[in-house]
């Protein structure tokens, strides 16, 4: 039996976006919003020698694979004053939150509601700012010593710093902008919208060795029909679902005695989303950053690092799978789906799982089911994000458009579009609900007629 709001739900026309005047501000707003910010990925940071920067990403470009542009949008390529992007602000997130995990001060602070959560985004940003800080510096020395700089010395690695970390903080604000006054997640749709924007040029570049004889006409097909491939893959699993039966007893109201319910709960096969790849990503992404723009000038520590941790290497592989798997785990149990929270609104809900105890008893089941179907997402997300990254290696393709970028892609349109139809959904239904009022006015009129008489 389908339910009368996945009917509604069902037949909810796109036409209707027209008439959805607060939705379409929203879209309009979030639209201008990521604009400004493909606008200031093309405003440089002063003291950039342009020409030696262009000769050096040129050459660099095959090596990387556009890893670094992939959440840049191309701003580290052309070092503009969004050059760091969002990183270091997902970077404090998984700090803060792992923080809130282990310190029992911050746990408890978590717990206090909006004041607690504002503390904890209090917290996020001065730690965005830190982060911001060193990678600016970090990656203002890589420069002066890859000799990419006009006038090097003090002054540009101040101004550098301020440039690069006044950038990252605007992004941050522009995404929780979008957040609250837009439509979607806006740290996601930023990322995203990087990703898109340096499509076009990959693409045409990939195309363009295999018009040159560099790669085969096999291989190129085969790739797009992998990545083909991999976006059905990810849509077909990121909508799968375990559905646990919940039952809802008898209930006497009065003196009438009402049947008990019954419904379901859904729980992802990847609760936590595209967060585990992002932050996985994010923790692989500076060393390649400041070896980049070192050049031969990378110290002995680092140049071991890259040795065994450089994209593709088996240790590289081998973390980033470790991490995917860690953070869909952590971010599942401490963000996105918490049993012993669940447990208790059913339990206050008076709703219970036929043969399981409410409370504990439910908690511990729900917690159980969930690490099953996690040993699926997590292997899901793992085989997703690796794939690509060893047919690069081993094949030696030098196109981006990997498995985390796919994923990014597929998940972000994916949420967007359910929360625009949400809006729409909630649009039709204050329209049904003003038609209702009207009817009645009228009928109370009707009424009234015969009585004058």
């Amino acid at each position: 039996m389908v339910s009368a709001v996945e009917q509604m739900a069902a037949n909810t026309s796109w036409a209707a976006l027209g008439k959805a005047t607060e939705l379409r501000s929203r879209i309009l707003f979030t639209l201008g919003l990521l604009i400004v910010y493909r606008l200031g990925t093309f405003i440089p940071v002063p003291g950039i020698d342009g020409v030696a920067l262009r000769d050096f990403m040129e050459g660099a470009a095959a090596g990387l694979g556009g890893i670094l542009s992939m959440f840049t949008g191309g701003a580290l390529g052309r070092m503009g004053i969004l050059a760091l992007g969002i990183m270091p602000y997902i970077s404090a997130s998984i700090i803060v939150q792992l923080l809130t995990s282990m310190v029992p001060s911050m746990e408890q602070l978590k717990k206090e509601g909006d004041q607690g959560r504002k503390k904890i985004n209090q917290y996020t940003r001065y730690g965005t700012v830190a982060l911001a800080t060193l990678q600016a510096y970090g990656l203002a020395a890589s420069l002066e010593a890859g000799d990419l700089v006009t006038d090097p010395g003090m002054f540009f690695r101040a101004s550098c710093v301020i440039t690069l970390v006044g950038g990252t903080m605007f992004l941050m604000w522009l995404g929780e902008q979008i957040t609250n006054r837009g439509i979607g997640n806006g740290i996601s749709l930023i990322i995203f919208v990087g990703i898109i924007a340096e499509v076009p040029a990959a693409l045409a570049q990939f195309l363009s060795q295999g018009r040159s004889g560099a790669i085969s006409p096999a291989v190129i097909v085969g790739v797009l029909v992998m990545i083909v491939a991999v976006i059905a893959f990810v849509v077909f699993m990121e909508r799968a679902l375990r559905k646990i039966h919940i039952q809802y007893p008898r209930r006497q109201v009065g003196m009438k005695v009402y049947d008990g319910g019954s419904s379901h709960l859904p729980i992802k096969v990847n609760p936590a989303g595209v967060i585990p790849a992002i932050f996985a990503s994010s923790l692989l992404l500076l060393p390649t950053t400041i070896s980049t723009f070192s050049g031969q000038q990378t110290g002995p520590v680092m140049s071991t690092l890259l040795a065994y941790f450089g994209p593709g290497q088996p240790l590289y592989l081998l973390f980033f799978v470790g991490m995917i798997v860690f953070f869909a785990y952590f971010y599942t149990f401490n963000v996105s789906f918490k049993p012993d929270e669940v447990a208790d609104n059913l339990k206050n809900q008076n709703g219970f799982v036929p043969g399981i105890r409410p409370g504990k008893k439910t908690a511990e089941y729900l917690e159980y089911v969930t690490n099953r179907i996690l040993v699926l997402g997590a292997a899901y997300l793992a085989a997703v994000c690796l794939l690509p990254e060893i047919l690069r290696s081993q094949l030696s393709i030098p196109f981006y458009f990997g498995g985390t970028s796919v994923l990014i892609v597929v998940s972000v349109t994916m949420d967007t579009i359910q929360q625009v139809q949400s809006h729409l959904l909630a649009h039709q239904y204050e329209g049904l609900i003003e038609k209702s009022q009207l009817r009645g006015k009228g009928k109370k009129r009707a009424r009234k007629g015969p009585a004058r008489r």
